[in-house]
């Protein structure tokens, strides 16, 4: 199949990120096929796993190792994401100004309609539908060409668009000019057809999502199933700020809830790509995360977690301040002595799950869990009124438990772990499961001990009181097969 020349951003840091590195782009839209699409089929069948995962990861990897430097990334302000002090959070009153700014139709060219303030979705009001599909409205559209052009060479995302009778679908649609966006360089590096497949995939959300449901929502399920979360759907993180609404930090929505047969459409202003592996997207950001890189580093954890079986994960990634916390004397022990890299080492397997993974406002784990803030079968948990959630996820340091509570009220959610360490920047998705950034390094209890008022560590710690809570997890045995960070 022969491609001409419009553009797709397929590497990077993309579940946070969008890079501006010319040549990690590559131009793809298809030339016109002559190609019929496949006849209907159910819409499960449209979220398969169909692409060579070895061919996908050979294609990250080639394209990472050209990354630019942290500095060049384009952080989305918007968006609040700061490592140090996120957690000042606005009121749900403003958040819902913010969200209104934002509703703007980008399309009104479907025959016999035209884009009157009549016609406009109104918020508390029931929204008029099109009588087309997602895929027709995108087709007809003279905002979206390039994204519609593309699919064309997809029969399965194309009949996925169409489907009407397996559930609405949200689709986050990139306009013609979040293409233009892109650098017009690295034509030269053509992706394999399975890494755009899994692209388009990523843009279309499972279930509806209109609007006033992104306001109580923090991630959204999408079509492009990842083996490395289990075959579990990859997830969009959606953030509602003083900027409008941002899916996965930076690609901001310019245009909402245009209401189609099966679904409602958004327009982004940046294509959305998959994100890379937990330790990609970790190494990114040596300015947030120096200290734990070099906590990998020193205990030699990537040869360790690369023997773990994982089919996704959560990981508590404490920052560089979370380390300092702790006190020079602490530090020390644990970086610059050959005793204290094992209960380093011991540290950094309490800060990981293995197998569950565990979003603000999803989890996929065991089918049967009680007091799961949400079933595999769910996806989502109820963001309606007050809630709150108590979890607890075994971690690699022989099974000790962190406890996850999670509270919400409306569209707040506030995490905390083992009673009162914050999550500061929540739901960084990553192809193999979720990052969730705390504030403080997680020390466990003692052995036999349990979480409380007398285990908390909110300041500097004693080396002697870290060797006693940890004593007896440094001799456990490293014994474990096929999984990587």
């Amino acid at each position: 199949m022969r491609y001409a020349p419009i553009l797709l951003p397929l590497a990077g840091l993309a579940s946070a990120f969008v890079i501006p590195d010319t040549e990690l782009f590559s131009h793809l839209v298809p030339e016109q096929s002559q190609q019929r699409p496949t006849p209907a089929a159910p819409l499960e069948q449209h979220f398969s796993i169909e692409h060579s995962a070895d061919k996908v990861v050979a294609w990250w990897d080639s394209l990472l190792e050209h990354l630019p430097s942290r500095e060049s990334l384009l952080y989305a302000a918007g968006d609040a994401i700061d490592f140090v002090s996120q957690g000042i959070e606005n009121g749900k009153q403003t958040l819902s100004h913010a969200l209104d700014d934002e509703l703007q139709l980008f399309s009104a060219e479907t025959e016999g309609e035209d884009d009157s303030e009549a016609d406009r979705p109104r918020h508390g009001h029931k929204p008029h539908r099109s009588n087309e599909t997602i895929y027709e409205i995108i087709k007809k559209s003279k905002y979206t060409t390039k994204f519609a052009k593309l699919i064309e060479d997809f029969p399965h995302v194309v009949e996925l668009l169409k489907c009407t009778d397996s559930g609405n679908l949200t689709l986050f649609v990139p306009t013609d000019k979040a293409f233009e966006r892109i650098p017009d360089h690295g034509k030269d590096k053509k992706p394999p057809k399975e890494v755009v497949e899994a692209l388009l995939k990523y843009h279309v959300g499972i279930g509806f999502y209109p609007a006033g449901r992104i306001l109580h929502t923090h991630t959204i399920p999408t079509a492009y199933k990842e083996s490395w979360l289990g075959g579990h759907h990859q997830r969009l993180r959606a953030r509602v700020g003083l900027g409008g609404v941002r899916i996965n930090f930076f690609s901001k929505v310019v245009g909402a809830n245009w209401f189609a047969k099966n679904g409602v459409i958004h327009a982004v202003d940046h294509l959305l790509v998959p994100p890379p592996m937990v330790g990609r997207i970790i190494s990114l950001f040596p300015q947030q995360f120096s200290t734990l890189l070099l906590a990998f580093e020193k205990t030699d954890f990537t040869n360790y977690i690369h023997k773990v079986p994982m089919a996704g994960g959560t990981v508590f990634a404490p920052s560089n301040r979370a380390f300092a916390r702790l006190g020079p004397r602490a530090n020390a022990f644990l970086f610059n002595t050959e005793t204290g890299i094992k209960y380093l080492k011991a540290i950094l397997k309490y800060h990981i799950v293995a197998n569950q993974t565990l979003y603000s406002d999803a989890f996929y784990g065991p089918e049967h869990r009680e007091n799961a803030p949400a079933s595999d079968e769910e996806d989502d948990m109820v963001a309606e009124g007050g809630s709150h959630y108590h979890i607890d996820l075994p971690t690699l340091l022989d099974g000790k438990n962190v406890a996850v509570d999670v509270a919400r009220w409306g569209g707040w959610y506030r995490v905390k772990i083992n009673g009162y360490i914050p999550v500061t920047v929540q739901d960084l998705p990553a192809r193999n499961g979720v990052i969730q950034v705390v504030g403080r390094v997680l020390i466990p209890p003692h052995k036999h001990g349990k979480v409380d008022g007398d285990s908390v560590v909110d300041g500097e710690i004693e080396v002697e009181e870290l060797k006693e809570r940890l004593k007896g997890y440094v001799e456990a045995d490293d014994e474990e097969d096929i999984g990587e960070l």
